[in-house]
């Protein structure tokens, strides 16, 4: 089936329908070493078929962001404490230590989830501008790259994380730190840990399913998956 996932492989597509429901049917996903068993093939047949999957949960080409939405950057990676000095990540430098990653998230709406070379403004702003409406009003902490906001076009509301403060009237980023939260202890329960270089492709994976959560209506996560199959690997 030339343009999909299927492509160019020997497995059947029996196989490849019934590992689609496994991924789709769990809340936090599913590691290819459960696919293995699972499905009764050998680790790497799982893990190609994992990958192929995943491939296609990307969402760059839907609609903007609008309303309000809240930004915020983390880091995924070990424990720094645990990692020598010339290895931890210091914040906004991009590093050698934990992957930098940056979120954007609708209130009570989509989310965008980006792996990014560090944590300051030429990094970040970029992704604000392909990826919201100039119009919105944004939520972020007090972190110096959120700056240009208001320059760009955007109202620009700050809550003063170093100062203990986590609400200010409607300024809070609680929505964009819990899907970080969700996705953090998915990662680390199921997957345990991801590499630098496929941490993209668990992050689109995970907004995936946030992007189709109850809460924002009735959605069959399987016919979800299934729906994305044209879209080329």
């Amino acid at each position: 089936m030339r343009g999909t996932i299927f492509e160019n492989s020997a497995t059947s597509l029996k196989l490849w329908f019934t590992a689609i429901f496994l991924m789709s049917a769990t809340r936090c996903g599913i590691s290819a070493k459960q696919l293995e068993r699972e499905l009764g093939v050998t680790y790497k047949c799982a893990w190609r078929i994992f990958k192929q999957v995943r491939s296609m949960l990307d969402e760059d080409d839907s609609p903007k962001l609008s309303g309000k939405i809240e930004m915020d950057e983390s880091f995924f990676g070990g424990l720094e404490k645990n990692k020598h000095a010339n290895k931890r990540q210091h914040l906004g430098t991009g590093g050698t230590g934990k992957a930098a990653v940056f979120g954007m998230v609708e209130r009570k709406g989509r989310v965008v989830a980006k792996v990014v070379p560090n944590t300051g403004s030429a990094s970040l702003m970029p992704h604000v501008i392909e990826r919201t409406m100039p119009t919105s009003t944004v939520f972020t902490d007090e972190w110096v790259a959120y700056n240009p906001l208001e320059r760009l076009g955007y109202q620009h509301k700050r809550v003063h994380h170093a100062t203990k403060v986590y609400v200010s009237g409607d300024a809070h980023t609680n929505t964009i730190e819990g899907f970080w939260s969700l996705t953090k202890n998915g990662i680390r329960g199921v997957y345990h840990n991801v590499g630098r270089d496929y941490l993209q492709s668990y992050l689109d994976e995970y907004a995936f399913r946030f992007n189709r959560r109850p809460s924002l209506g009735r959605h069959n996560m399987f016919a979800a998956f299934v729906s994305r199959i044209k879209k080329s690997a």
